[in-house]
């Protein structure tokens, strides 16, 4: 395989990956499974959705090959295929946090610290 090809196979990937990110709900889960392995009822409880609305969340965290399921007895559970992930995350709301920082010192906002 060539180099061009290699890295068009990278930055698809990146951007499933992203794709998999654009959505607060998700993000939410992530960091409730880097603390615990739950299940799709629990994931829904700690971040405010339906039931259905988990699952079909999990479904596309799994086709990203972000979380696996796990099944524990009866019960699925749900946990992280790599905790580099929330480090990704934590990484990113640090330069959010910095522009934030930044656009609020453009403004003089003095409230922002």
């Amino acid at each position: 395989m060539d180099n061009a090809f290699l890295s068009q196979e990278i930055t698809e990937l990146h951007a499933d990956i992203c794709s998999a990110l654009a959505d607060p709900r998700r993000i939410l889960m992530l960091y409730a499974m880097s603390e615990n392995t739950l299940n799709v009822s629990d994931l829904a409880n700690q971040v405010g959705i339906s039931q259905p609305a988990a699952s079909r969340h999990l479904k596309v965290l799994r086709e990203r090959g972000l979380v696996r399921a796990v099944r524990n007895g009866a019960c699925v559970e749900y946990r992280l295929t790599d905790d580099r992930l929330i480090q990704a995350l934590d990484l990113l709301r640090g330069v959010l946090r910095d522009r934030i920082h930044y656009r609020a010192s453009l403004i003089g906002d003095p409230s922002i610290d």
